[in-house]
């Protein structure tokens, strides 16, 4: 017999001592504030626990090497830490999504102890075995800081002043503390009675046709209550965002299309027996040579990865004369930039719960829009939206990844054919094979001005690799197409953007939607030209930017809050006087447009006369879109923060598309406001809070007037209803290093400056990777690594400082004036990287990622 003490509290094992302790944790103990992101990979951090006061990373970490010593959590840490980081992190903006945030405060507790008053420069070290992808690690540092001098001091964290809690105040983020401890729960911490575990069977091969599945074994085996085939799926078996082309099950006698494919799933008493039993399932398979890029895609012999063939969508950008336009400028920049595939890298891996719940189901889901899940699980199960309900556990950030439905469908498959509750949790290598990626483009670019430094033409042709299934790729590539002159007029434009299928892993939406790929293009030709003709850098930038009454590339002419200038203007002195700089500007949508509407509703329910609900459909995913909600109504009614908790459930009837196009902030607070005039009117008239109890109050605001690039019905362009601005600059050090980044960002309206500036600093560390660290490669349709560690995100000692500013240029239709900032962030940081290499060793740089400065490549 051999024990372990678990925060003072002796247990005795008796289980595999080659298990690991984090299992033992998780499922044993459900001592949960330790998170499983990566296990057994090592890479994340997010398992980190003290074991006999070093501290170990639970994942790796074997239960023979535990025994016998004492294990603390999170939960066993003392109260004053546990409060002073608490109070720290949700001061200073530390935690956005909150998943990594618990192991990471195990780490700095340590380090604390151990020095009470570490250097920023120690405090980084000791993050070199942790990730964060939401943060870009400046305000976790500084959270630290912040505790530790409340531990050193015995005094306590100073929380930041808010009067009533409404727009443009520090606000710390709703139900932040909660997750900084690790109480705050994720669906992979949810349990009921009952509960069975599924695991999915995923395909061998790329492209192959599956000749016979033999489940016998898994049947057999004790534990399995259930193989589920194709033939299992009562409803419409492909569903998709926006095509339905991406079947929940490969049957039989069908071609696979990507590693990802998943072919059987099985539900079992545990989940150490359903993946036994999903990995003894027997498939034969007749292997076929893949299409492994977009030059195969459009070769003549092609095989038809799809039935209307390998071309998923085509966006047609045209004004003016292009090719005349070019053959009369005095200067012309042309060459093709190639951009890679990118993991979105967020630190929970995909999961869902579903159970049977009347006639229908009942899912707990962490996706980016969870009307769409209820949506597509309808079809899949053969039955009216209305029976299925979706509740929203805030997930462990999604950049974009967690759009398309994952394991939601197979759980409420199996949940509804036993009716049993199920829960289906990915691994790490599961979820990089799965999930759709980042767009690798290829762009042909050509730019040109006349003598003066104006521009006049930009002509492109794009190709993406969309992968297996469409996901949103057509949207991605009229994304690029809409966005491919930048934050610039130019009056001649000739662009073809082209999606197209291959057997490699999904592409579809992540943080920057296309925006970010054509940039690296636009922004690198703008400094060629100025080389070519002698130009002043800013000065051509200022010049050409978009003003009252300029067009964007698809002709949309804008008529106010243009903020392109204003962010040039707020960096001019830190570029003008490095010696080594690159600059870059963008511009980015605000809401999906392009001929879909942009919705939100939004509801109030007055439970108590101390509580008052905020119901709507966005997903909190770190971005902060509750704390938003919550402040919205406090700016409306003059109500207090502390009343209100605010909810996300599709049985409370708030609609709205996906979590994207960084519109949350401003849909959810124009339905806010809209919402609280019913309440407020109320309240004007005399009654209080109790007077009110079990009123609703609903609230909607709609855009229905965009259109498709060329396809305006008025003979008005209108592809958005609004866009962001921003200008960023990459100052290197004497080594050709990245030293600093300074961004400057038109948000119209900085609703909580501390969120904001994580936005910003989370956005730019991402986009330094995508300049720099960061790839996904693939060879024959398959992937070269499933491994976290080899995606090539920075860690913490490896992020430069990054300085923002906040710029305010209102925009017409966004709550007090507010536009999106959660994607513009990264959009000129590669190209602003590209420029500043060049400056250091005049090498040009076409492709992603980069080579670092001094270094031979593209």
């Amino acid at each position: 017999m051999k024990t372990i003490i678990v925060n003072g509290i002796e247990h005795t094992y008796h289980g595999n001592e080659d298990r690991s302790l984090l299992e033992f944790l998780r499922r044993d103990l459900r001592i949960l504030s330790p998170k499983d992101g990566c296990a057994p990979q090592a890479a994340c951090g997010c398992c980190a626990v003290s074991l006999n006061g070093k501290v170990v990373l639970a994942c790796v970490t074997a239960m023979k090497k535990a025994l016998g010593g004492q294990v603390t959590t999170l939960e066993g840490v003392d109260e004053r830490t546990r409060s002073a980081f608490a109070d720290a992190f949700a001061a200073c903006g530390g935690a956005q999504c909150g998943f990594c945030t618990p192991g990471i405060v195990m780490r700095a507790a340590s380090l604390v102890e151990e020095k009470p008053e570490p250097s920023r420069d120690e405090i980084n070290h000791e993050l070199r075995f942790h990730l964060c992808r939401c943060t870009g690690y400046k305000k976790i540092v500084d959270a630290v800081e912040s505790a530790a001098a409340a531990l050193r001091n015995g005094g306590s964290v100073a929380l930041p002043q808010v009067n009533g809690g409404g727009v443009g105040e520090r606000v710390p983020k709703y139900g932040i503390r909660a997750a900084v401890l690790g109480e705050r729960p994720y669906v992979a911490d949810l349990a009921v009675e009952g509960m069975l575990h599924g695991a999915l069977r995923l395909s061998d091969h790329p492209r192959a046709r599956v000749v016979r599945i033999d489940a016998s074994k898994a049947e057999a085996m004790p534990g399995v209550s259930r193989v589920f085939l194709a033939k299992d799926v009562p409803g419409q078996r492909s569903v998709g965002l926006i095509v339905p082309d991406w079947p929940l099950i490969v049957a039989e006698g069908e071609i696979t299309r990507y590693v990802g494919d998943v072919l059987a799933c099985v539900a079992a008493v545990d989940r150490d027996t359903a993946r036994a039993a999903a990995e003894a399932i027997e498939i034969e398979y007749e292997e076929l040579t893949p299409v492994a890029d977009v030059d195969e895609a459009m070769a003549a012999d092609a095989p038809r990865i799809h039935e209307n063939g390998n071309r998923l969508s085509t966006t047609v950008v045209r004004r003016g004369d292009a090719d005349a336009a070019l053959a009369g400028c005095a200067h012309v920049a042309a060459g093709v930039f190639e951009t890679q595939r990118i993991e979105h890298a967020y630190l929970e891996p995909e999961a869902a719960l579903a159970m049977p719940r009347g006639g229908g189901v009942k899912l707990f889901s962490q996706s980016q829009g969870i009307y769409e899940d209820r949506r597509q699980v309808a079809l899949l199960l053969g039955m009216e939206e209305k029976d299925v309900h979706v509740e929203l556990v805030p997930n462990g950030g999604g950049f974009g990844g967690k759009e398309d439905l994952s394991v939601q469908g197979h759980a409420a498959l199996m949940a509804l054919l036993l009716g049993r509750p199920v829960h289906v949790e990915l691994s790490r290598d599961e979820s990089i094979r799965m999930h759709p990626k980042r767009h690798p483009i290829r762009m042909a670019y050509t730019i040109g001005c006349d003598a003066d430094g104006k521009l006049q033409a930009v002509r492109a042709r794009m190709f993406g690799d969309t992968g297996a299934y469409a996901s949103v790729g057509m949207k991605v590539l009229e994304r690029a197409a809409g966005h491919s002159t930048g934050a610039y007029a130019v009056p001649n434009v000739d662009v073809e953007a082209t999606a197209l299928y291959t057997n490699n892993v999904p592409c579809g939406a992540m943080r920057g939607f296309g925006a970010n790929q054509a940039n690296f293009a636009v922004e690198c030709c703008i400094d060629e030209l100025c080389e070519k003709g002698g130009f002043d850098r800013w000065q051509f930038r200022y010049d050409n930017a978009i003003v009252e009454g300029g067009c964007t590339a698809t002709g949309q002419r804008l008529s106010t809050g243009i903020g392109v200038r204003a962010t040039l203007e707020a960096v001019r002195e830190d570029f003008q006087k490095a010696r080594y700089a690159g600059i870059a500007c963008g511009i980015k949508n605000t809401g999906i447009g392009n001929g879909m509407p942009d919705s939100g509703t939004a509801k109030l329910v007055v439970r108590a006369d101390d509580h008052v609900e905020v119901h709507h459909g966005w997903t909190e995913m770190g971005q902060g879109v509750d704390t938003m909600a919550q402040q919205t109504f406090c700016e409306e009614t003059g109500l207090p923060a502390g009343i209100v908790t605010v909810h996300t459930l599709t049985d409370e009837e708030t609609p709205c598309g996906m979590t994207t196009a960084s519109r949350a902030t401003s849909l959810v607070g124009n339905a806010v406001i809209d919402a609280c005039r019913g309440l407020v009117k109320d309240l004007k008239s005399g009654k209080s809070l109790s007077d009110l109890v079990g009123r609703s109050y609903r609230g909607e605001w709609v855009c229905d007037w965009t259109n498709k690039p060329g396809k305006s019905k008025t003979g008005e362009e209108v592809t958005h209803y609004s866009y962001s601005y921003a200008t960023q600059v990459v100052i290197l050090d004497e080594q050709g290093g990245v030293e600093r980044v300074v961004a400057a960002h038109d948000a119209g309206r900085v609703m909580n400056p501390t969120l904001f500036e994580g936005q910003i600093h989370g956005s730019v560390h991402m986009g330094l990777g995508y300049a720099l660290t960061e790839d996904l490669p693939m060879e024959g349709g398959r992937l070269k690594s499933t491994r976290l560690r080899k995606c090539g995100v920075l860690r913490a000692g490896q992020t430069p400082d990054i300085d923002v500013i906040g710029v305010e240029v209102a925009d017409e239709h966004g709550p007090y004036g507010a536009k999106g900032v959660g994607e513009i962030g990264l959009v000129p940081t590669a190209p602003a990287v590209a420029n500043a290499l060049f400056t250091f060793d005049g090498r040009r740089r076409r492709s992603l990622p980069m080579s670092a400065a001094g270094t031979e490549g593209a």
